[in-house]
């Protein structure tokens, strides 16, 4: 079987399969089963933009095929007018053979999930911790702009508009399927603004993405569970609260801590902790079963040192380089506002095009 028709009878069985599924869903007693309603429509929906792409493909065919043969038509102006055409269809139809390949793609089920961002603080002291309140900053305003909607879960203060940690959860559209890309240590080159010399200094920080994990991704035993509570303290042991309500969260198996202290209420904390926790453990599962697609987490975020880095920010030449892709754009000014979308585009396009090579 040629590759033309393997890939005509792949487009014949999407067809079949999104009119198998419109028929379920015509089914009238299906508004009785919601589980099956939901499941059908999100397949549905999936399938929606391969099929219309299909259905165009089609359509660019038959116009190609009219066009060469009114190529040979007896009137010269209607022969030129087909030969005029015929490039630009083709054109079109090479296209669009690329689009559906890529929609055709697999897809990461964990594309859908919400997400657990971490930003930790590297090498670098009070700058590093600075740099990671300015990441922190650059994803809100990059969520803000995507209509996503983030809450804190879990701040370490240096009390000097900077971060030691942080950590925050954000929901939406697809929203691990764009953010995943940036987990990573990413280093910055700036001049600090306590620098008299005016001398760059280079410093680090660490984000982890982890993919939001639900009750029934993670089964957590209590048994498997140690809950310290404690009284919250603020920058410089500073006490913010007068009561234990922070609370630690200690799983035994796998001597994961989490920690959250930002809510006065006990139970709050403890929420937030265990939701934590659950997508740590999530992600760690999820690197046992797939350890040549995900990485581990220690993998993730890297030691936090300069140089196992996946970005740059260089402040004063206004550059972001990636280098995973040997991306350079002089626009960091706008990145650090939240235009992300320029650089997490080439990366999924790399990604869907590693995936057609190995295809």
């Amino acid at each position: 079987m040629s590759a033309q028709t393997d890939i005509v009878h792949r487009f014949r069985e999407v067809e079949e399969r999104f009119s198998a599924i419109e028929a379920q869903l015509a089914a009238p007693d299906l508004a009785g089963r919601p589980d099956e309603l939901r499941k059908l429509s999100k397949a549905h929906a999936d399938m929606a933009d391969v099929v219309a792409k299909i259905t165009e493909f089609r359509s660019t065919e038959s116009r190609l095929a009219d066009a060469r043969a009114l190529a040979s038509d007896p009137d010269p102006e209607m022969a030129e007018m087909a030969r005029m055409e015929i490039p630009e269809l083709e054109d079109a139809r090479e296209a669009l053979m690329a689009e559906i390949q890529v929609l055709m793609l697999p897809k990461d089920p964990l594309d859908e999930k919400n997400i657990i961002v971490e930003i930790r603080a590297g090498t670098g002291g009070d700058e590093a911790a600075l740099f990671a309140y300015d990441l922190f900053r650059m994803y809100n305003k990059y969520f803000e702009g995507k209509g996503w909607r983030s809450e804190l879960l879990s701040t370490n203060e240096t009390g000097l508009n900077g971060f030691k940690e942080v950590i925050f959860s954000v929901t939406g559209e697809r929203v691990y399927s764009r953010m995943k890309f940036e987990a990573g240590t990413h280093r910055v080159q700036r001049v600090p603004a306590t620098e008299t010399q005016g001398r760059i200094h280079t410093s680090a920080a660490t984000v982890a993405v982890l993919p939001e994990a639900e009750e029934v991704d993670v089964d957590i035993r209590q048994e498997d569970l140690r809950i310290d509570v404690f009284r919250s303290g603020g920058p410089g042991g500073q006490s913010v609260n007068t009561t234990d309500s922070a609370v630690r969260i200690t799983h035994i198996p796998t001597g994961l801590v989490v920690q959250c202290q930002d809510e006065k209420s006990q139970l709050k904390n403890k929420a937030k902790a265990l939701k934590v926790l659950r997508s740590r453990l999530l992600e760690q599962e999820i690197s046992r079963q797939a350890e040549a697609q995900a990485a581990s987490r220690k993998g993730m975020v890297g030691t936090g040192d300069r140089s196992g880095r996946i970005r740059t920010y260089n402040f004063p030449q206004n550059r972001l380089t990636d280098h995973r892709i040997n991306l350079t754009l002089y626009s960091l000014d706008r990145i650090m506002e939240g235009d992300l979308d320029q650089v997490i585009d080439p990366l999924i396009l790399e990604e869907q095009t590693e995936k057609l090579r190995n295809a």
